[in-house]
C-alpha cells in the first residue's frame, strides 16, 4: 500500500518563519479567515425564528439552514490532506475563503429556504480546509521556539468565535435583518484572502495529481452526513423510538465500518486513517475531542437555561458567557511560551482540572443564584479555555513530517467537531431526561399529601382568591424550574467527573523531548 503520507518527489524546500509586519499581517489574516468560519457556524442560531418567518417556513424547516452548513462542513473537513496534495496549501486556503465569500453572498440573496438551504450546503463544504489549513500555515510561519504562540492565536479565535457567534447574530438579526449575517462575511473574507494570498503566495506546497478514490468519498459522504442528521434531528424525533433516527444509525455504523475497511487498504484513500497508528495523535485527538464535545454541550445547555428558566434575554445570555475570554486571552501569552518547554500533557492536565473546577461550581447553583454567582465560574473557565487547545493540538501534530500536517489537523479538527454535535445532542439529551425525573419525583412529594410547607402554601394561595387551577399552574411552573436546575446540576456534576478522568486519557501520550509545539514546527 502506498499511504498518501508519502512525500512528493519534487518537493520544494521548507519556508522559512515569517518576520516582522509579514508574521503579523499573516496571523491577522488567517485568524480572521478562521473566526469567520467558526462564526458562521453559530451566528444563525438566533436568527432562524427570523429566517422562517421571513421565507415562510416552519422552524422544523428553518433547522436544516444550520443542519445543512454542519453536515457538510463535517464531511469536507477530513478531505483536507487530500485536497492539499492535489491544489497545495495556499491555493486551497485562498479558494475556500473565496469561495466561502461568493456562498454567503448568496445566502443572503436567497428568496427561499429550499436555495438558502442549498447555498448553506456550498458553504459548508467549501470552509472545510480553512481551519485546518490556518493551523498548517501559522505554524510554518512561526519559528520553532514560537509555536506554541501560533497556536495560541488559533486557539483564540476557535474559542471566542462560537460565544460572539449568537451575539452577533441576534443584534444584526434585531437591528438590521437576517440576510446581513451571511452579508458581512463578503468584505471580511475578501480581505483575509487577499493579504493571505500576497504573504504566502510563494511559500506554496509541492503538488501531485492522485487519483480520486471515488468508493471512500462516497462512503464518507453516506456514514458523516446520516450520523450528522442523526445527531441534529435526535432530540426532536426522540431518539431511538423514531424509525428515522434507527435507520439513520444503522446506516452510518454500516458504512462507516466499510469506510475503515476500504481506506485502510485503497493505494490512495481520501482520509489517511493510519494517523491513528500514532499513539500522540490518536491520544491527543481522542481527548480534545472528549473535552470539546463536554465543554461545547456545556456551552449550549447554559444559555438555554437562563433563557428558559431563570428570565434571561437571548442577549444577555450570551454576555454571560461572553467573560470566558478574559482570563484566556491573559493566560494565552503564557501557554504558548510554556508549551516549547514543559511537558504538554501537564498543561493539558491544568486545563481538565480548571474545567471540572468550574463544572463543579455550576452543579450547586439553585434557583435564586443572582449574575454574579454565575459569572464567577465563567470567568475562571477562561483559565481552561487557555490551558486546552494548545498543548493538545500540538501533542496531536508532535513528530509529524510535513507533509502529513494538513492530514492530520484536517482529521483531528473532524472528530473534534462531530464530537462537539455528539456532545450538544447528549448533554441537552441527558438534560431533558433528569429534568422530566426530577418533575416527577417533585410533584410526587407534594402529591402524596406529607409536604407541610407545600399545604400551607396552597392554603395561602386559595386565601388569595387563587382558583385551584391557578394554583395548579403556578406549583407545575415552580416545578418545571426548579426539575430544570437539579437536572443541569447533574449534568454539570457528571462532566465535572469525566474532566478529571480524561486527565488519565492525556497521559496515555508519549512525553516530548522539548514541548510537542516545536516538534510539529519542526516537521514544517
Amino acid at each position: 500500500m502506498s499511504a498518501p503520507q508519502d512525500a512528493p518527489a519534487a518537493a520544494p524546500a521548507t519556508p522559512q518563519p515569517l518576520h516582522g509586519a509579514q508574521l503579523a499581517l499573516g496571523t491577522f489574516a488567517l485568524s480572521l479567515a478562521t473566526f469567520m468560519n467558526v462564526l458562521d457556524s453559530s451566528i444563525a442560531n438566533v436568527s432562524l425564528p427570523a429566517i422562517s418567518g421571513d421565507l415562510g417556513v416552519s422552524p422544523n424547516q428553518g433547522i436544516w439552514v444550520i443542519t445543512s452548513f454542519a453536515v457538510a462542513n463535517a464531511i469536507s473537513v477530513p478531505l483536507t490532506g487530500w485536497l492539499t496534495q492535489r491544489i497545495g496549501t495556499v491555493r486551497l486556503f485562498t479558494s475556500s475563503v473565496l469561495l466561502f465569500v461568493l456562498a454567503s453572498w448568496l445566502c443572503g440573496l436567497a428568496p427561499s429556504i429550499e436555495l438558502l438551504i442549498l447555498f448553506r450546503v456550498i458553504q459548508g463544504a467549501v470552509a472545510g480546509p480553512m481551519i485546518p489549513l490556518s493551523q498548517t500555515l501559522l505554524l510554518q510561519s512561526y519559528p520553532k521556539a514560537k509555536a506554541g504562540m501560533a497556536l495560541a492565536v488559533w486557539s483564540m479565535t476557535v474559542l471566542v468565535a462560537p460565544v460572539m457567534g449568537p451575539l452577533l447574530g441576534g443584534w444584526i438579526t434585531d437591528n438590521i435583518s437576517w440576510p446581513w449575517i451571511f452579508y458581512i462575511n463578503v468584505p471580511v473574507g475578501l480581505f483575509a484572502a487577499g493579504l493571505t494570498w500576497s504573504i504566502y503566495r510563494d511559500r506554496e506546497s509541492a503538488t501531485r495529481k492522485l487519483p480520486i478514490d471515488v468508493v471512500g468519498l462516497s462512503l464518507l459522504v453516506i456514514w458523516v452526513g446520516a450520523l450528522q442528521i442523526m445527531l441534529d434531528k435526535g432530540r426532536e424525533l426522540d431518539w431511538f423510538h423514531s424509525g428515522e433516527i434507527i435507520a439513520l444509525a444503522v446506516v452510518s455504523a454500516i458504512t462507516f465500518v466499510v469506510f475503515v475497511i476500504w481506506e485502510l487498504t485503497e493505494e490512495h484513500p481520501v482520509v489517511d486513517l493510519t494517523l491513528f497508528k500514532r499513539r500522540n495523535f490518536w491520544t491527543g485527538t481522542l481527548s480534545m475531542s472528549v473535552g470539546y464535545g463536554l465543554f461545547f454541550g456545556n456551552v449550549v445547555m447554559l444559555p438555554l437555561w437562563l433563557q428558559l428558566y431563570m428570565g434571561y434575554t437571548a442577549t444577555a445570555a450570551g454576555w454571560v458567557l461572553a467573560p470566558v475570554g478574559v482570563l484566556a486571552i491573559l493566560c494565552m501569552p503564557f501557554v504558548g511560551k510554556s508549551v516549547a518547554t514543559v511537558d504538554a500533557r501537564l498543561l493539558a492536565t491544568v486545563s481538565f482540572v480548571v474545567f471540572a473546577l468550574v463544572m463543579w461550581m455550576r452543579s450547586w447553583f439553585n434557583t435564586e443564584a443572582d449574575i454574579e454567582t454565575i459569572l464567577v465560574p465563567t470567568v475562571i473557565q477562561g483559565i481552561g479555555t487557555a490551558f486546552f487547545f494548545v498543548p493538545l493540538v500540538s501533542l496531536t501534530l508532535s513528530g509529524l513530517s510535513p507533509e502529513r500536517i494538513p492530514a492530520a489537523t484536517g482529521l483531528s479538527n473532524f472528530v473534534r467537531i462531530t464530537a462537539g454535535a455528539f456532545g450538544t445532542s447528549v448533554t441537552t439529551t441527558l438534560w431533558d431526561s433528569r429534568t422530566a425525573l426530577h418533575h416527577a419525583q417533585l410533584t410526587e412529594r407534594i402529591a402524596d399529601g406529607t409536604g407541610v410547607a407545600a399545604a400551607d402554601a396552597f392554603a395561602k394561595m386559595h386565601a388569595l382568591g387563587l382558583s385551584s387551577e391557578q394554583v395548579a399552574a403556578y406549583v407545575n411552573q415552580l416545578i418545571d424550574r426548579q426539575a430544570a436546575m437539579l437536572g443541569a446540576n447533574d449534568i454539570f456534576a457528571g462532566s465535572a467527573l469525566l474532566f478529571l478522568l480524561m486527565i488519565g486519557l492525556v497521559w496515555l501520550a508519549r512525553p516530548t523531548a522539548h514541548g510537542a509545539a516545536a516538534d510539529a514546527s519542526a516537521a514544517h
